[in-house]
């Protein structure tokens, strides 16, 4: 399998560390969505973004090393790196973060330099745990498509502020109370700015809008689960990458949107038999 397609992630990194365990994964949402593409077979696939000094952050480093990520224009600051804790009880929960560690006091600025290199890519991905809402209007005049994840607790004045300069909006809606209210959702959403919006509704399947059409995805049965962590990246990184590819071919939209869903189903499904986000576990003390 391979795309004609390149991303960039743009924003966070971090640890995952299952007390419950005792072993830490790296994660992150802009990481796990440039190695995911790179595993689907990207044409090229990049991290950007600022990593800590601390053991953490080296074997994030290490981990996306092995993976093959791009990693050129990342820079290294001292200081701790990005970390949240989590344990299983029935379910996954998360039990808190250090918001970011030292990128969460930083701030990576995008230079003339900087984004003459993200011009190199079909596609920058980033989301609301980035600290990147105020590189977004950088990117989007340099002509570079911006995909963007939005968290479930994303308050509408943020989500107001950041979608006129997204191209490709995500979030979980599996606590909505109906589809119709998805549905009027991805409607405000794509209002706002993005070309395609697209829930995520756990068992439910997907839905996508594109200004005109809704689009409907049931799930595909996972053959594992070991762990669902990752499972919403996944889904966001073969979506970009069915869809770019698609559009590429020359194939119509509608054809290119379907496509892309049911792929995405498909690999969110096979991610859930990995531990972690994508592997590489390391114990912790």
């Amino acid at each position: 399998m391979g795309f004609d397609v390149s991303i960039l992630g743009f924003g966070d990194n971090v640890v995952d560390r299952y007390e419950h365990l005792g072993i830490m994964y790296p994660g992150g949402n802009a990481v796990n969505v440039a190695v995911y593409a790179q595993r689907l077979g990207a044409a090229r696939s990049a991290y950007m973004g600022i990593f800590g000094t601390d053991d953490a952050a080296e074997h994030v480093i290490e981990s996306l090393a092995d993976e093959g990520v791009e990693l050129v224009r990342c820079r290294q600051e001292v200081g701790e790196n990005g970390a949240s804790s989590v344990t299983v009880a029935g379910e996954r929960v998360f039990l808190g973060s250090n918001q970011g560690g030292i990128r969460g006091r930083s701030r990576y600025v995008l230079d003339r330099f900087a984004l003459e290199y993200v011009c190199g890519f079909d596609v920058l991905h980033t989301g609301s745990y980035c600290f990147t809402e105020r590189e977004l209007p950088a990117v989007r005049a340099a002509g570079v498509p911006v995909s963007f994840d939005f968290s479930e607790d994303s308050i509408d004045s943020y989500v107001e502020d950041v979608a006129p300069f997204v191209d490709f909006a995500f979030y979980s809606a599996e606590d909505e109370a109906s589809d119709d209210v998805v549905g009027e959702h991805l409607r405000w959403l794509c209002n706002l700015g993005p070309g395609i919006a697209v829930a995520t509704r756990g068992e439910r399947g997907s839905v996508a809008f594109d200004g005109e059409r809704f689009f409907e995805q049931p799930i595909k049965p996972a053959a594992t689960v070991r762990d669902t962590m990752g499972a919403g990246d996944s889904f966001i990184a073969a979506f970009l990458l069915g869809y770019l590819d698609a559009c590429k071919q020359g194939k119509a939209r509608d054809d290119a949107v379907a496509r892309a869903l049911d792929g995405a189903a498909s690999f969110a499904a096979e991610v859930c038999g990995i531990e972690g986000a994508w592997g590489h576990p390391k114990r912790f003390a």
